[in-house]
C-alpha cells in the first residue's frame, strides 16, 4: 500500500500569504474540492506532486520558488522546521530536517558534512522525480532558512537543478551565485557558514518538540512496507554511489538477514527493489539532463557501464540514448551498445 502523507493545516495559510484560491488548486489538481476542510486529511505523493504542479500552475507568470521559499510567513512553518530553527546551526538543523522531511511531504533530503562544505541534495521517496517549481523552492528555503536563523547574508558555495531555471537572472540574483545544470535539486554552504551560529538556537524548544515529532515519524514508518522504505532508502542513497544491500540495512537499522526476509514476506527481494529504483531514475536522468550513459551507470551504483547497459535494454528493449531520443518526440535506428 502506497504511503500517505498528511497535508498540514499550513497549507491554507501557505495559500493565503500567496494570493491563491484553495479551490482552484484543488481544481487543477484533480482532487475534492474539501480536501483541506478535512480532518487529518492526506494525499499520496502523487497527489502531492499535482498538488504542487497545480500550485505553479496558478501563479502564472509568478515564481512559486522565489515567493514561497523566501515569503512565506513563519506562522506556517510546520514543526520540523520549527525544531530545525531552534538548532545550534546549519550542520545541525539540516540533519534534523533530513530526519522529519518525510513529516512534511515524500521528500528526502541527503547531508555530507564535510571538512571544507556541506552539501545538501533533495530527492523524491516516491512516485517519480520532484516537480520542478518544488525541488527549486527547497533551495531557495534553504538559503533563506539559513539567512533567517543566522541574520547573515548567506552566499553558497553552489546551487545545481536537473532543468535550468528561466529566467535565471532573479534565482542568481537570490543566491548570489550562478545556478548550474546538475543531477539532483542540491546546494552546497561552506564549512564555515554551516557552523555559524544560529541566533534562534533554542534547547528548549528542541527538547519540547523532539519527542513528538519522533513519535509522528514512527507512525508514518510503521505503516509503509519494507520495500516502500528500501525504495525510499535507495532514491536517497544510489547518486552517492551506495548500493549494497548491507548499506540500505544499516541506514533502516535492520539486519541484512531481516530486511532480506520481511522482503520475501512482501513478495520481492532486494535485488527487485534494486532493479526498479535504478530504472525510474536512469529515465528521469535521461529525460532530464544531458549525462551519458555511462554517467548515469555510475550515478547508479554500477562498477562497469556495460553492466548498465545490458540491464537497461532488459528494463526497457532499448539503449539508453534510444530512450533519449524518444523523450524528444524523435525516432532513431536500433544502435549498438558502444
Amino acid at each position: 500500500m502506497a504511503q500517505a502523507f498528511k497535508l498540514s493545516d499550513n497549507w491554507k495559510i501557505i495559500l493565503r500569504d500567496l494570493g491563491l484560491r484553495p479551490g482552484n488548486i484543488l481544481r487543477r489538481a484533480g482532487l475534492p474540492a474539501d480536501l483541506f476542510a478535512r480532518e487529518n486529511a492526506s494525499v499520496s505523493a502523487e497527489e502531492y506532486f499535482r498538488l504542487w504542479n497545480a500550485l505553479d500552475e496558478e501563479m502564472g507568470d509568478r515564481s512559486l520558488a522565489l515567493e514561497g521559499g523566501q515569503g512565506v510567513s513563519v506562522e506556517a512553518f510546520d514543526p520540523p522546521i520549527f525544531a530545525a530553527l531552534c538548532s545550534p546551526d546549519l550542520n545541525t538543523a539540516v540533519q534534523r530536517l533530513s530526519k522529519f522531511k518525510p513529516l512534511i511531504g515524500p521528500l528526502t533530503l541527503d547531508v555530507d558534512i564535510g571538512p571544507e562544505q556541506t552539501t545538501l541534495a533533495y530527492g523524491s521517496l516516491e512516485a517519480g522525480p520532484l516537480p520542478v517549481s518544488l525541488g527549486t523552492t527547497e533551495l531557495v528555503f534553504l538559503v533563506h532558512f539559513a539567512r533567517l536563523a543566522t541574520r547573515s547574508e548567506i552566499r553558497p558555495l553552489r546551487v545545481t537543478t536537473p532543468e535550468p531555471l528561466e529566467p535565471a537572472t532573479p534565482y542568481e540574483d537570490f543566491f548570489g551565485i550562478r545556478v548550474r545544470r546538475g543531477p539532483t535539486y542540491s546546494v552546497a554552504f561552506s564549512a564555515l557558514d554551516a557552523k555559524r551560529p544560529f541566533l534562534t538556537a533554542n534547547v528548549g524548544m528542541w527538547q519540547f518538540f523532539e519527542p513528538a515529532l519522533n513519535q509522528r515519524l514512527a507512525e508514518i514508518e510503521r505503516d509503509a512496507t519494507i520495500a516502500e522504505r528500501v525504495y525510499a532508502a535507495l532514491f536517497e542513497m544510489l547518486p552517492s554511489g551506495r548500493s549494497s544491500v548491507h548499506a540500505v540495512s544499516a541506514t533502516l537499522g535492520i539486519s541484512t538477514r531481516s530486511l532480506q526476509r520481511y522482503l520475501r514476506r512482501e513478495g520481492t527481494s532486494f535485488q527487485q527493489v534494486l532493479s526498479e529504483a535504478r530504472e525510474r531514475l536512469a529515465r528521469h536522468y535521461l529525460r532530464h539532463s544531458a549525462m551519458t550513459g555511462a554517467e548515469i551507470s555510475f550515478l547508479l551504483g554500477y562498477d562497469d557501464p556495460n553492466s548498465f547497459f545490458r540491464a537497461f535494454r532488459t528494463w526497457t528493449g532499448q539503449t539508453p540514448e534510444g530512450l533519449r531520443a524518444s523523450f524528444a518526440g524523435m525516432t532513431v535506428p536500433s544502435q549498438g551498445l558502444a
